[in-house]
């Protein structure tokens, strides 16, 4: 009965010819329809409804009032093998509108409404009014060859004073996007502008390029599927799809199993407002209801879609990944068999003629042979009793506490002086570098892994792809991880720090022979040979490769620290083996060595949370940085012989007045106070910088911190070994070398810059840059593939570069 009286009343009220036709759109039509008249008739009005046939091209300028609707009556035909757009126009003349005017589009599978003015929200719920107004019809799939399609757009208002408005309805004859084909259109907040792609035959991935010469405003780039209603408008083109922010570049990666339809919409919408893109923050109104001019925010853009590359391309790269870091495998191989041939020669050469003559001619033969049975079981006594070593039994030594005062602060140290533990103990003791970090490592691992497969899933279901930092112009998916290529080129830590362990192993397996056989060399020469720290160092690098490719799942701001807290480890670990190589019984222990490192990564955390733009936190940072270098400094200085309690400040007062003031004497030990003011100098001018520049990436600055610091200790190491008569090897000279090169090209490429969290996501975006190896690797993945083997390079200059004194005696052997 409610739909015979409608439609009873909509005969008696529509003037003109409509029978047949008004039955064509449907049912939605008439339970609208029905709805109105029942309003119009709760509120007692009587509404005079017009409807009229119209054409496409042509501008209707009509008045509207709350006692007349206006319906305009379209038809156009459609065809499966073409697709043409229908945009519908509409401009309000009049100003200061009591009531808005609502246009109804009632197609075949669809309703569209909007009002005019058009009022679109901002940040805090700013409101700016449009009275231009362009959208594009969405178009439903037909199944038919040529299909003949109705459509009404239905005009109405509230206010009771005339109403100026024009309305335009037009085809868009450039509605599908043809591949490798620039489009170029205009776009603005009340005129989103959206365009169909259809994949062609054999196309399975396509990349989806939106460029404009215009940086503000700010605009949002969206994939949706073929579906009506299309979401675009700025409140609303986050619900479907995939979605992006973007100021100058956008790129999203397209693949056909996403699309059922084998197609999709590329979805243009300028935003009302610039903060999403790093603009200036617009005023706030006074009243809660007061509109904004949002003025002229019309922005031209070009947009072009590719096809991305194929599995060929996949297979390449990881070929070419695989490949450049296996031939490291051969060509270790090759160097190890050198390696051994020197190594026989100097296990087989006497540390002193001399001595062994004077031995062979004034020691009975059963004295030597009873010395020898003794010797063979103290090896195996070590051997056997190693297991049970415990760390208590570090400082065993009788008169360790007796005499260290004494050794430590002579004016010129040797090695023996500082050599002086059991090496059973000091082995157990650097070992405990390598369990804990590889505990380290598990712990750190997981919860990293658990939360960036969170981080791609979100990704994944919502979209969004404002929350990753990517080069979304070299970002090639595979299965769930959109990026790939970044994730591969990682590959290369992993493999050369695995390379490395073998390589240590080699070398302590050897070491560990020539001990079982009372070697004179392995005993009493060289730098003494402690593998622990080797052992940690090479599992850091493969463990910053594993965190390095989980930060690239998804790099933004909060997992940046995933990224660097192995390298803060390998660069507080090649120190400390710098420092134990002359000085193995005074070296930190593992807990204390962690600790330290422990409080950086927990800085780091600070910094990334509360250092952005906080003094406070600055200033708390500067100075403990700068007490911490005192502190260290004073330390390597006196030995490690400097107490601190209560009484150090009373120390420090009495030295200066009677060294530097009353006996203008220079310092005991020169080379140590050069290396300790240069770097007091370089880490209080780092201190001073973070306090005045305060770098938004407090990460990367910590780490400079870290890099520096180690660098100027790795100078003044060869620059005494030099001093003190001793020499580089041919290995470790071309290790050297080459690592310095390697490094050299890793910073260029890492200072390309192709995203940065630092920034909001459109303006990382404008970094973005085309693949530039293989068409697979971008420039960071090439920082990833040099960096890995300088890093590599450096591990092995460690390793190699005091392979000159195997055969001099260790009382020879300067400490510096």
């Amino acid at each position: 009965m409610v739909f015979r009286s409608c439609w009873k009343s909509r005969h008696k009220n529509v003037s003109g010819a409509a029978g047949p036709r008004w039955i064509r759109p449907g049912l939605a039509a008439l339970l609208w329809f029905c709805v109105t008249q029942f309003v119009c008739g709760a509120v007692g009005e009587t509404k005079n409804v017009v409807q009229k046939d119209a054409e496409f091209d042509v501008t209707y300028n009509d008045t509207v009032t709350s006692e007349n609707q206006t319906i305009y009556a379209f038809n156009h035909t459609i065809s499966r093998n073409k697709t043409e757009g229908v945009r519908v126009t509409v401009d309000v003349l009049s100003q200061g509108l009591e009531s808005p005017i609502l246009f109804v589009v009632r197609q075949k599978q669809a309703v569209l409404s909007f009002q005019v003015p058009l009022i679109l929200r901002g940040l805090y719920q700013r409101k700016y009014p449009y009275n231009h107004v362009g959208r594009t019809l969405c178009q439903p799939p037909t199944r038919a060859l040529s299909e003949t399609q109705y459509f009404f757009v239905d005009v109405s208002t509230l206010s009771s004073q005339g109403t100026n408005y024009q309305l335009r309805v037009s085809r868009v004859e450039s509605f599908t996007l043809q591949t490798d084909k620039k489009f170029s259109f205009t776009a603005s907040p009340s005129q989103p502008q959206y365009f169909k792609y259809v994949f062609p035959d054999g196309v399975d991935t396509v990349i989806v390029k939106v460029n404009s010469d215009m940086t503000f405003p700010c605009s949002v780039m969206s994939v949706q599927d073929i579906q009506c209603p299309v979401y675009d408008l700025d409140n609303n083109v986050a619900f479907i799809g995939m979605y992006q922010t973007m100021t100058k570049k956008g790129a999203i990666t397209v693949q056909r199993k996403d699309f059922p339809s084998n197609s999709f919409y590329v979805v243009i919408v300028v935003k009302t407002e610039d903060e999403a893109c790093g603009g200036p923050l617009r005023f706030y109104p006074l009243r809660p209801d007061e509109l904004i001019d949002a003025g002229n925010r019309s922005k031209a853009i070009d947009v072009m879609v590719s096809p991305a590359i194929n599995s060929e391309v996949y297979v390449m790269g990881m070929l070419f990944c695989l490949g450049i870091f296996l031939s490291f495998y051969p060509l270790t191989l090759l160097m190890a068999c050198v390696e051994n041939k020197r190594t026989m020669i100097t296990f087989s050469l006497p540390v002193d003629t001399n001595r062994t003559l004077f031995i062979l001619t004034h020691v009975p033969l059963s004295l030597l042979l009873s010395s020898e049975r003794s010797l063979d079981s103290v090896g195996r006594s070590r051997q056997e009793s190693l297991s049970s070593v415990e760390e208590d039994d570090y400082d065993t030594l009788d008169d360790i506490d007796s005499d260290k005062n004494i050794v430590r602060t002579k004016k010129f140290l040797y090695v023996s002086d500082l050599a002086r533990k059991d090496k059973r103990i000091l082995s157990k003791k650097y070992q405990i570098y390598f369990w804990n970090i590889a505990t380290i490592a598990v712990f750190y691992a997981l919860p990293v892994v658990q939360l960036v497969i969170t981080y791609q899933t979100v990704v994944n279901v919502t979209g969004n792809q404002d929350i990753c930092f990517y080069n979304f112009l070299c970002a090639h998916p595979l299965g769930a991880l959109s990026a790939f290529n970044n994730i591969l080129s990682n590959m290369g830590y992993v493999m050369l720090g695995l390379l490395f362990l073998l390589i240590v192993l080699k070398r302590d397996i050897i070491h560990n022979r020539a001990m079982v056989r009372n070697d004179l060399n392995a005993l009493e020469c060289g730098i003494p040979k402690h593998f622990g720290l080797f052992y940690a160092m090479g599992t850091a690098l493969m463990m910053e490769g594993l965190l390095s490719a989980c930060y690239h799942v998804c790099p933004n701001y909060t997992n940046f620290q995933f990224d660097t807290s192995f390298m803060y480890m390998i660069a507080g670990l090649c120190m400390l083996k710098l420092y134990q190589k002359r000085h193995p019984d005074i070296n930190a222990s593992a807990y204390t060595a962690y600790a330290c490192l422990a409080a950086v990564i927990f800085f780091s955390v600070l910094g990334v949370v509360f250092g952005k733009g906080n003094m406070v936190f600055w200033i708390v940072f500067s100075v403990i940085h700068i007490l911490a270098t005192m502190l260290l400094s004073t330390q390597l200085y006196y030995m490690g012989r400097w107490r601190m309690d209560s009484g150090v400040l009373r120390r420090i007062v009495n030295i200066i007045y009677t060294d530097s003031i009353r006996q203008c004497s220079g310092p005991l030990y020169i080379d140590r106070m050069v290396l300790l003011v240069m770097g007091n100098i370089v880490n209080w001018s780092l201190a001073a910088y973070g306090l005045i520049e305060r770098p938004n990436d407090f990460a990367s600055y910590l780490l400079a911190i870290a890099i520096c610091n180690l660098l100027l200790y790795f100078a003044f190491y060869i620059i005494m070994k030099m001093r003190s008569g001793e020499r580089i090897q041919c290995l470790a000279l071309v290790c050297i070398l080459f690592t310095a090169v390697v490094w050299g090209f890793a910073l260029y490429f890492f200072f390309q810059g192709l995203s940065t969290w630092q920034k909001t996501p459109a303006e990382s975006r404008e970094h973005n840059r085309e693949c530039i190896l293989l068409s697979f690797f971008d420039d960071h993945d090439i920082w990833h593939f040099l960096s890995s083997i300088a890093m590599f390079g450096s591990f092995l200059v460690l390793l190699t570069m005091d392979d000159d004194l195997d055969t001099v005696q260790r009382d020879k052997i300067f400490v510096f």
